[in-house]
């Protein structure tokens, strides 16, 4: 029960003041299944991307982390092929940092900082960490090509549309991505 409270009042909290760059939902299957999407920051390989995440809420939920993983395909140092991320907000103590104070919304802010500042030391892709030490421009032009071609918001246009209130997400995302830049980026990029 207190697992269903708080996740209302969190969602509540990210329809009415997302973070930037921030949207989350409540699947129509469970209680515990929400998915999320996150803009790919400004001045990172990511920009102009919006990528999809799943979340499970564990039934002991806030004395437990949510599971997120990533929907969308990314090339990043701590995501995996399964999209399984690496980040310590995700785990128990004492090898994580997840406490009952944090929130859905911390969550995602966290990983969306770590999309932007990756943390080579702590991989779970040991050949994409050794090129972001030691070839940055290989990694990111790599990066920049997977955000092209998985997470660019005309490729998320069909699969949107099966989702309820695919019209308003579709145009929250055009709000969130700003002017129509990142379409032209891609039209010229292609």
């Amino acid at each position: 029960m207190q697992r269903i409270s708080r996740l209302k009042r969190e969602l509540q909290l990210l329809g009415t003041e997302p973070p930037p760059g921030v949207s989350c939902w409540q699947t129509e299957h469970d209680v515990g299944e929400l998915k999320a999407e996150l803009v790919g920051g400004v001045n990172t390989p990511y920009e102009g991307g919006v990528f999809s995440l799943e979340i499970k809420v564990p039934e002991r939920y806030p004395f437990e982390p949510p599971k997120i993983r990533f929907l969308t395909p990314i090339y990043h140092p701590n995501i995996d092929n399964g999209g399984r991320i690496c980040l310590d907000a995700l785990k128990l103590p004492p090898k994580g940092a997840w406490r009952p104070s944090l929130n859905i919304s911390t969550v995602l802010t966290s990983i969306q900082l770590l999309m932007a500042e990756p943390n080579p030391d702590d991989p779970l892709m040991a050949d994409i960490s050794a090129e972001y030490k030691y070839s940055r421009q290989v990694f990111l032009e790599k990066a920049k090509k997977w955000t092209l071609k998985h997470a660019m918001q005309q490729n998320l246009g069909v699969k949107e549309m099966d989702q309820p209130d695919a019209a308003s997400k579709v145009s929250r995302k055009r709000e969130m991505l700003g002017p129509e830049e990142p379409q032209k980026k891609v039209k010229t990029s292609l």
